[in-house]
């Protein structure tokens, strides 16, 4: 009965507003208790301290209601027992679920008073045994029954775990709140069992079943809301059983939480329920590395004890030779990509399991360096998290101080989701958003944290969780590096040397790394630099070796890494940026561990370096535009007179562009098209200051040249789509000056080509700059230069029909303008004559790429795999696309363009094929593009290609920005797949 007492002296005890109640009625709520005397004091000033004072309020108010008559003993005792109230309110102030429980089963209420102790899993097993053994009354009751019981004994230990936040008591340990939700769940599962066995079963000998705990409970770490994931061996795996197991499973479900066996040998998929002999057999031939990690927490639960244990006795030492697999690498960092996509990128800061920094991290971390080192060291034979932490300290693979650190940052975001997860007892993992205060101030409270002086509880919990998801970010690598490190470390460091050098070779081959000694002798080498250097290495090497680990070829990316230090030894500001800037050093690894090309443009131009951080308007690398580098390019050759230095000049600021590009390229910054446009640029940019500095070179001074000269580019050079790898395909066309014969003419402008050709063939550390002038009329049987004249005379007599075809991409590119303006006037005559080519010519193309196809392939080149000449690749499309200008641009104007790209645009448009067809024919240019110009950022040369399935296809899958994150095999069947579809459309074109 509640009591309604008139309000006395409110002078003498706390207004509401210093008890922090905010609602409208918590004054009229204090009178209906008679909770608003001076002998209630110490009791209201208990129920401010709840976490939701309000919502404590309104509990109790309700729970009296349900108590009726016998709430003046409940009421009686608070008045009394601190223990009681702490318990009390700050359930009831934490937990709407459970405060809704007590108040439909009211006098639960004596659970919490006095000196309540934590029942032993044996009591536990007992009581849920006794609850579920008479079933007289049906099933329903009996599931009401263990209902009950459940959510009691959760109820106590929320209770006992929530109680320091109003009243001082002992703060329960989380690894005894995780055990002993564990127990609970035992217990639970052994009473759904036999209620299972007797439905199912009747009067019949139940089966031998074993039930494994799996997961959080199989390791006695459960949440208050999770899952429980089981494994069910049997003796029989018959009908009956598999009856009893699903039958179980659902008892459980429905009366106290969702059991799931989704961890079973082939998933969801699999049989419900399996032999011991099919267990052993099934994990030997086909489990997944993520099985033998799931299988580091199982333990028996329920049933059958002794087969139990010997499902774990079989399994578990294959758990330890994991590590040893063929795929062992590969299929953990898929894992571990696949648990950062997830997560929505706009909810991961909020997200406590999933998110960076989260509780996944921890655990995966922690579950992979048992799996590397357990085989050889017991202690690690441990299922807990914490266990398992303390453990890899002890053995020196962890840190002394990371582990206590780490330690403590799992624990404090495992307390924060038990709060989250007892508030409505569903299950959840997300951080109220950053802006809710009120949400955040109650979870602050409920997790027992107090002002700290500069902060109120609100503004230390946010600087908490700061802390605390930064510190398992930066140990997450440190976790796996920093032992390494300290192996290798000079004595003068003081380090605690605890990892062996057999461990830490095997701890760098389970990361990715193929020669784990040679990357030992680098790591030795780069922190054992004198003085600073040396310190500095040693901080960073953690996280950038974390990087690397990410990466396709983390051995290239480490030496890599160890030559540039090595080459920037002289330059403070390189480890000083990579320091203070991680988003340098993180876009550095990529690359590194992606390229061959881009480390050795880095080492002679390393100024790119800084163009790795962020500007103003967005990453420094997109700051320049390839016109405005090819305008200082030939600027900057054009302040010197000798042409070897001009022309090093040039090469000079090529190298930088070409660092710059692909490494944007790498970084996924530049589109393809984007790549070979700049390209282009800077290779026009290096013609013309090599022509320009021969032909200063050949004019006496005050002189003038005896004939103009212009370069026309051809192929992907006129295309303006050249990739990494691609030469520079060339014409020279020269016009004597007034007075002079053409036979001198063309004498001057020949010496001035082979010079230019020359002088940028030389050998260099550069990739090369190869000019190919074999499209010229008569191919290399012909004269390297001709008078715009005898070009003329040439295309108008003797053009052949592949002549035809190459001018289709004819551009002017260096040289003189005006020449070369004149120069394409000329062959628009012979390309796009009218009327159209003829039909001999057609057929001759035809003929031609029949020939292509069946001869020009190189030995022993896969066709289905060749960017170029293979299937769909980039000849057939180019051909397509030629033979189809050739055809109708005397008709259609706008095929009057040397762009492939623009070219199918116009195609598609004229209704020359389909939309869909272009459009397949389009995709499928960008896709072998891409991947061409990947094989050489992979490889460092020029290669055609694709290799087979391995490091080097997953290399190139990465460098090609294959949104699966290097599976090399997607993308190679994505390539294949695309390939057949254009090769279809081009036999379609070609009329085969």
């Amino acid at each position: 009965m509640v009591v309604v007492q008139p309000v006395t002296e409110r002078s003498k005890i706390p207004s509401v507003g210093r008890l922090g109640l905010v609602g409208a009625r918590a004054a009229d709520n204090l009178a209906k208790l008679g909770w608003n005397t001076e002998a209630h004091v110490d009791l209201l000033w208990s129920l401010s301290r709840a976490p939701d004072a309000d919502a404590a309020l309104r509990a109790v108010i309700r729970l009296a209601e349900a108590l009726g008559d016998d709430w003046d003993e409940l009421n009686a005792a608070l008045a009394v027992d601190r223990g009681l109230r702490g318990r009390l309110f700050a359930l009831l102030g934490s937990s709407l679920a459970l405060g809704d429980h007590l108040i439909a089963n009211p006098q639960a209420w004596h659970l919490l008073r006095g000196d309540v102790l934590l029942p032993s899993a044996e009591q536990l097993l007992a009581a849920f045994t006794e609850c579920g053994a008479d079933a007289s009354a049906g099933q329903s009751a009996v599931l009401l029954r263990l209902r009950i019981l459940y959510r009691n004994r959760v109820m106590v230990l929320a209770a006992l775990d929530l109680a320091p936040t109003v009243e001082n008591e002992k703060v329960l340990p989380f690894s005894a709140v995780g055990a002993h939700l564990s127990d609970i769940a035992d217990a639970a599962l052994a009473a759904a069992l036999k209620l299972a066995e007797a439905t199912v079963c009747g009067d019949a000998p139940p089966p031998r079943l074993a039930v494994i705990a799996m997961g959080k409970c199989g390791a006695r770490e459960l949440n208050y809301v999770s899952d429980v994931d089981v494994v069910f061996v049997a003796e029989h795996a018959d009908a009956v059983t598999a009856r009893v197991a699903g039958e179980m499973m659902r008892l459980a479900s429905e009366a106290f939480i969702q059991v799931d066996a989704g961890l079973r040998p082939e998933g969801k998929q699999g049989e419900l329920v399996r032999t011991l002999d099919s267990h052993i057999a099934y994990y030997r031939r086909w489990a997944k590395t993520w099985e033998f990690q799931a299988l580091l927490k199982a333990r028996p639960a329920a049933g059958d004890a002794e087969l139990g244990k010997q499902y774990v006795d079989a399994l578990m030492p294959m758990v330890w030779t994991a590590c040893e697999r063929d795929d062992f690498v590969p299929e953990v960092q898929a894992m571990r990509r696949r648990v950062e996509q997830l997560v929505p990128a706009d909810i991961r800061s909020r997200e406590i399991k999933l998110g960076s920094g989260g509780l996944r991290d921890v655990e995966f971390a922690v579950q992979l360096l048992q799996l590397v080192h357990g085989r050889t060291d017991e202690s690690l034979h441990v299922a807990s998290t914490v266990d398992a932490l303390a453990a890899l300290g002890a053995g020196g693979y962890v840190g002394r101080d990371d582990t206590a650190n780490l330690t403590a940052s799992y624990e404090f975001l495992r307390l924060l989701e038990h709060r989250l997860q007892l508030q409505r007892f569903k299950r959840t993992h997300m951080l109220p958003a950053f802006d809710d205060d009120e949400a955040l101030r109650w979870l602050a409270r409920a997790a027992h944290i107090r002002p700290d002086g500069r902060y109120d509880a609100l503004g230390v919990l946010r600087e908490e969780l700061k802390r605390h998801n930064l510190r398992v970010s930066r140990l997450h690598a440190k976790l796996f590096y920093q032992p390494l490190l300290e192996l290798l470390a000079p004595e003068d460091l003081e380090f605690s040397h605890g990892m062996t050098p057999t461990a830490a070779a095997r701890q760098l081959a389970a990361l990715g790394y193929d020669a784990p000694q040679s990357a030992l002798s680098h790591l030795s080498a780069l922190i054992n630099q004198s003085g600073r250097r040396g310190r500095v290495q040693s901080v960073l090497l953690p996280r950038l070796l974390d990087w690397l680990s990410d990466t396709p070829d983390p051995d290239s990316g480490l030496l890599a890494y160890r030559r540039i230090s090595e080459a920037m030894v002289s330059q403070r500001w390189f480890l000083s940026t990579l320091r203070d800037k991680p988003a340098v050093a993180k876009r550095l690894m990529h690359v590194l561990g992606a390229s061959s090309y881009v480390p050795d443009l880095l080492m002679r131009a390393p100024e790119i370096l800084q163009h790795y951080s962020d500007g103003p308007g967005g990453p420094k690398l997109l700051d320049v535009q390839p016109q405005t580098v090819a305008g200082a390019l030939v600027a900057s050759a054009g302040r010197h007179t000798d042409p070897v230095r001009a022309i090093a000049v040039a090469r000079s600021l090529r190298r930088r562009e070409l660092a710059r590009v692909a490494s944007a390229d790498l970084l996924g910054m530049l589109e393809v098209t984007e790549v070979c446009t700049a390209l282009s640029s800077v290779w026009v940019a290096v013609l013309q200051a090599a022509l320009s500095a021969v032909i200063r070179a050949n004019v006496p001074d005050g002189g003038e040249a005896p004939a103009a000269i212009a370069v026309i580019g051809m192929g992907r050079l006129g295309g303006r789509e050249l990739g990494y790898g691609s030469d520079a395909d060339v014409l020279f066309v020269c016009e004597p000056v007034a007075g002079v014969e053409d036979s001198a003419a063309v004498g001057w402008a020949v010496s001035v080509a082979e010079q230019v050709r020359a002088l940028l063939g030389t050998a260099s550390a550069d990739p090369p700059l190869e000019i190919d002038a074999s499209l010229r009329p008569e191919g290399r049987s012909g004269p390297l230069v001709r008078t715009l004249a005898a070009y003329e005379a040439y295309y108008a007599q003797w053009a052949q029909p592949w002549e035809v075809q190459a001018l289709l991409r004819a551009d002017a590119v260096a040289g003189d303008a005006d020449l070369g303006q004149r120069f394409l006037l000329m062959a628009d005559k012979t390309r796009y004559p009218a009327g159209g080519v003829s039909a001999e010519a057609v057929r001759e193309i035809r003929r031609m790429k029949a020939r292509v196809d069946s001869e020009r392939l190189p030995r022993g080149a896969d066709p289905k795999t060749h960017t170029k000449l293979g299937r769909g690749g980039l000849a057939d499309i180019e051909w397509t696309v030629q033979l189809l200008q050739l055809r109708y641009a005397h008709e259609i104007e706008a095929l009057h363009n040397t762009s492939t790209l623009e070219s199918l645009d116009a195609i598609a448009k004229a209704g020359l094929i389909s939309t869909e067809d272009a459009e397949l024919l389009r995709q499928t240019w960008l896709t072998v593009t891409r991947a061409r110009n990947a094989l050489v950022l992979v490889r460092g040369k020029p290669t055609d290609q694709l290799p087979g399935p391995g490091r080097q296809l997953n290399t190139v899958a990465v460098a090609a920005g294959w949104e699966k994150s290097g599976d090399g095999g997607a993308f190679l069947d994505h390539y294949l797949r695309l390939t057949r579809r254009a090769k279809a459309v081009v036999r379609k074109v070609f009329g085969e």
